[in-house]
């Protein structure tokens, strides 16, 4: 382990530690660190630092504390990103239309990928969605269901990173949804688009078309952008 120096502070050096050992494979998803007895003598560090660097870990998201049990290298990380990314659109005053943007590369991304992925299994999801939203007169319910199908073609991309990220998105902009869908639904022929966009991408990613996939899922954000 490094020697600190004086623009570097011991818990920084021990966070960096923890990271390595995560990048080599020695500490996985889910793992028990170390106590902090026992990091103290292998790293010939004091208590007070490891438990500094510790809490900074659990403050980025890294590792999370079970009362009890210890401290452990976090399964998900979807809930690290939301603060951190949400306190971003605020500083850097981004709008409706940034994250929106952010959106739509995102899903034309996974769409293409879930074309390529998707499972038989996932494919009668979506599609018991598309009966479930045919028959919901809720809106409230119908935007749920609107995420859902979203969420289920996100899965299907296998790409655990665009996933989180799109997740805390998506958290980004609930209102967003519901407000888009009720300006679109408000006008029956948009009413009919909406739920044929929904209908097309079924059928693109049954039949394993990316082009028409992803041209599909495009035409789907252009219904958003011209209600927006």
């Amino acid at each position: 382990m490094d020697t600190p120096t004086k623009e570097t502070k011991v818990y920084e050096l021990i966070v960096e530690e923890i990271k390595n050992r995560i990048s080599l494979g020695i500490l996985k998803k889910g793992d028990k660190l170390p106590t902090e007895r026992d990091l103290a003598e292998q790293l010939k560090l004091s208590r007070a630092s490891i438990r500094e660097a510790i809490r900074a870990l659990e403050v980025i998201g890294l590792v999370e504390c079970r009362q009890g049990a210890g401290n452990y290298i976090k399964e998900s990380f979807e809930d690290s990103l939301f603060e951190p990314l949400s306190m971003m659109f605020i500083l850097e005053d981004s709008n409706t239309q940034d994250i929106l943007e952010i959106r739509e590369a995102l899903e034309l991304q996974t769409v293409v990928q879930a074309s390529k992925k998707i499972t038989v299994g996932e494919l009668k999801q979506l599609e018991k969605i598309l009966v479930d939203m045919k028959g919901c007169t809720s809106e409230v319910l119908n935007v749920q269901l609107d995420k859902k199908f979203h969420y289920t073609i996100a899965k299907a991309s296998r790409n655990k990173i665009i996933i989180n990220v799109l997740s805390v998105i998506s958290q980004l902009i609930d209102e967003l949804i519901k407000d888009s869908r009720e300006k679109i639904l408000a006008d029956e022929a948009n009413r009919v688009r909406l739920t044929k966009n929904h209908e097309l991408i079924y059928e693109a990613l049954r039949d394993k078309d990316t082009a028409k996939a992803y041209n599909v899922m495009r035409e789907h954000f252009r219904l958003i952008h011209e209600n927006i």
